[in-house]
């Protein structure tokens, strides 16, 4: 691949996610989606191996889907209603097939299947931008049509996406799989909590961005892949490996680490809205995954010194570990809990 190629092709993927974040008309905000769509897939398929393809095909397939229906339905709107406007769209049919398409793209469940089979096909850095970068466009879509969209259809999709997270990654041994319901489960809580508190949707987005880039620079810095891969990872780099558990346990939403602040907030939320049940359900679900992440700890753990490992160690070839972005996600990943008040009075 040239090496103008991957510039040209993160700058298309950057204009497609601003031109739908700026956009206030249905076919613009399309146009952005299309942009994006189709600037990741050469990225996708620069390793040239048939899983990668496959996950090219695959993603392709949805996200067209995906787009074909917003289109659809954006156009009924304005249809019925004489009206192109994001924030005006307000008939109820309407409201429903958008939001379950642009549900689709970003792999809430249950139209999630997609995702843990695409992400395992990719590369560390390419799932990094599928994972983050690119459910930004159609997220800021949800915003938009929130306060049109029925409560209980945004609280039902975010029950169960946060449950399909927890219970999807309890056994698997793929490291790309696990971030990818990782990414599932935590969709699913910015989404229950979306209708009630918008601010609050977003920073939990902000905190899932820092908190998911940190694992997969540290994943990638590990050059692990597997479960396996990870039980010689302390030999190679104890100080990373360290900071990959305690990322893990952020993730989980474990005390005193950035990942408890939005989960707290959120439950919080929930019991002020009288959602007793849906929140003792969320808190559940965050302990099937605290469950998983706890399982790469141990892992990870196994070959603190003085043990040994039963596998061949891998040779130490000269790290490609990008230094400043991993130090700056880590730091934002685990020492944020403390501003929480701060940040509660700014959401208010």
């Amino acid at each position: 691949m040239s090496p103008y190629l991957p510039a040209i092709l993160l700058s298309s993927l950057g204009m497609g996610t601003l031109l739908t974040f700026a956009s206030s008309h249905w076919l613009l905000a399309w146009m952005g989606l299309e942009i994006s769509t189709i600037a990741i897939l050469p990225l996708m398929t620069q390793q040239h191996h048939p899983r990668a393809i496959e996950a090219a095909t695959k993603y392709f397939l949805t996200q067209a889907t995906a787009a074909a229906v917003i289109l659809f339905a954006s156009t009924a709107n304005a249809w019925a209603l004489g009206d192109w406007n994001i924030s005006q769209t307000s008939h109820p049919l309407a409201v429903t097939i958008i939001l379950l398409a642009l549900a689709l793209k970003i792999g809430l469940a249950p139209m999630h299947l997609w995702l843990p089979e695409v992400l395992q096909g990719l590369d560390l850095t390419t799932g990094l931008i599928l994972s983050t970068w690119q459910k930004l466009a159609p997220f800021a879509l949800i915003y938009q049509i929130a306060p049109h969209t029925n409560p209980t259809l945004l609280i039902s999709l975010g029950v169960l996406s946060a449950l399909v997270g927890g219970w999807g990654g309890l056994n698997q041994t793929q490291l790309r799989k696990l971030m990818a319901f990782s990414t599932i489960g935590h969709w699913g809580w910015v989404i229950i909590i979306l209708h009630f508190s918008p601010s609050l949707a977003l920073l939990n987005v902000v905190i899932y961005i820092a908190m998911t880039t940190a694992m997969f620079l540290s994943l990638k810095g590990m050059a692990a892949t597997k479960i396996n891969s990870l039980a010689m990872a302390w030999p190679k780099a104890p100080i990373l490996t360290l900071l990959a558990m305690l990322c893990l346990l952020s993730l989980g939403g474990l005390p005193p680490l950035t990942g408890f602040m939005p989960k707290w907030l959120i439950l919080q939320e929930l019991m002020k809205q009288d959602l007793t049940v849906v929140a003792v359900t969320m808190a559940m679900s965050a302990l099937l995954s605290l469950f998983f992440y706890l399982r790469l700890c141990y892992a990870m753990a196994l070959t603190i010194s003085p043990n040994t490992a039963n596998t061949a160690a891998p040779w130490r070839l000269k790290s490609t570990l990008m230094i400043l972005p991993l130090a700056a996600t880590i730091i934002l990943a685990l020492m944020l809990l403390p501003i929480t008040p701060t940040t509660v009075a700014l959401l208010s």
